[in-house]
């Protein structure tokens, strides 16, 4: 089996649909040895922030001098993105050598009349057995989607992580906050300590009651504890305590208010780790933090004009996503390319970020599951008048290249399948 096999046969499981659930994922891990047993592993979950949570935290462990895989969901550009050993991807033959090997796997499961694994049970098993090949010390774990259910959730962590919990999957994960919350507050363990984000009142209700019936410790993030010194295009600084620990004039290069909250929340990770017995000296908690980066998240490509990439996919990560463009480019002119998935929330995603354009170019993400760009056009019209369809990726992108003005910022959002299209045209030209 060759890389594009791989992918191919990887790929070709997404037929057998996405079944929330544990028993098939430990019944493929066991034939394989049970990998995710060999390794220490933080476990991230949550809505929104999941992925700047997991590098930041990849890159302080790393830079403490441990052997760190991370593994995350989805990729932007490349499916090697996924899983990573001291943030570097996967090889490709080594990519097609594991999945060869856990498909024989997965054959011999139907063979005896078992359920075949879903694509992200298949991913999940490749990259906890290359970790477990690699020897890591330990991963950093990103859930695939909610957390109770989630493929991943078979790791039994040193700690566990919940970022920004808002509505997002709602036909899997429920309807109300308070649903929501109960299956990402699945991956608390008994008796391992859990680190969360500054929670929304009815949220964080759950989350602390599942760490009481499950003897977690339970480490909250204190908006009040942090202090911004500077908040500019590619670079933030700001000073938090924690329970006794402070840490003074971090850097990180990630953009928006949110990203300081998510930092803050991995530094709260990184307490928890010590108190847990894993040394992590200060001067790589600073590294760390200032070397983290994700990319597709308020990033900037080119500046004069600004070119910036966001993956904002629900309300949320959209009003986050408003406030910064609104802080950071406060009085130029926007042009909006915008591409969405018809099973995401388009009225509230608009909203946020039509009112801040002059013009919208409306899209098709590289995604079978994309919303007709013509439906998402009339969603816009409602918030701008100046809206153009251009199903096109490559030729939406050179449209807002165009039409941009020289002083202003061209901001490509919607959808991460849009993102990482976009991302390799913009980096390649």
């Amino acid at each position: 089996m060759n890389y594009e096999e791989a992918l191919n046969y990887i790929h070709g499981t997404y037929r057998f649909g996405s079944k929330l659930g544990l028993e098939n994922i430990k019944d493929l891990l066991r034939r394989l040895g049970n990998p995710h047993e060999r390794f220490g592993v933080v476990h991230v979950a949550g809505t929104n922030g999941k992925g700047s949570v997991t590098s930041m935290l990849t890159h302080v462990l790393h830079e403490a001098g441990y052997r760190v895989g991370m593994f995350i969901s989805p990729y932007l550009e490349r499916f090697t993105e996924r899983i990573q050993v001291d943030l570097k991807e996967i090889e490709p033959d080594e990519l097609a050598r594991i999945t060869e090997r856990v498909k024989e796997k997965v054959e011999e499961m139907v063979s005896e009349g078992k359920n075949h694994p879903t694509e992200f049970e298949i991913v999940t098993a490749i990259g906890f057995v290359y970790f477990a090949e690699r020897e890591v010390d330990c991963a950093v774990v990103e859930v695939g989607l909610g957390g109770r259910l989630d493929a991943t959730n078979v790791v039994n962590p040193i700690v566990s992580v919940i970022t920004s919990i808002s509505y997002d999957h709602m036909d899997v994960l429920g309807d109300t906050l308070e649903k929501i919350a109960a299956e990402k507050a699945g991956i608390i363990k008994q008796g391992r300590p859990v680190v969360t984000y500054p929670q929304r009142p009815e949220a964080m209700a759950v989350i602390q009651r599942v760490a009481r019936e499950r003897g977690a410790p339970l480490f909250e993030v204190n908006k009040d504890r942090i202090e911004v010194l500077v908040s500019e295009v590619g670079r933030q600084i700001f000073n938090y305590s924690f329970d006794g620990e402070r840490f003074s004039g971090v850097v990180i290069r990630l953009m928006g208010r949110h990203q300081i909250l998510n930092a803050a929340t991995a530094l709260t990770a990184v307490a928890a780790l010590r108190r847990e017995g894993i040394a992590i000296p200060d001067d790589a908690v600073y590294r760390g933090m200032e070397r983290a980066f994700w990319p597709g998240r308020l990033e900037v490509l080119r500046r004069q004009p600004y070119v910036i990439l966001d993956g904002a996919h629900n309300e949320s990560g959209a009003e986050a996503l408003a406030c910064a463009i609104k802080e950071y480019f406060e009085g130029k002119p926007v042009t909006l390319v915008i591409g969405m998935l018809k099973d995401k929330d388009a009225d509230a995603i608009v909203k946020h970020l039509c009112p801040l354009a002059e013009s919208v170019i409306v899209t098709r993400p590289d995604s079978p599951r994309a919303m007709e760009p013509a439906e998402l056009a009339k969603r816009v019209q409602r918030h701008c008048q100046d809206v153009m369809v251009e199903p096109d990726i490559e030729k939406a992108t050179t449209m807002g290249l165009k039409r941009v003005a020289q002083d202003g910022v061209l901001l490509f959002t919607g959808s991460l399948y849009l993102i990482g299209k976009i991302r390799g045209l913009l980096r390649s030209s």
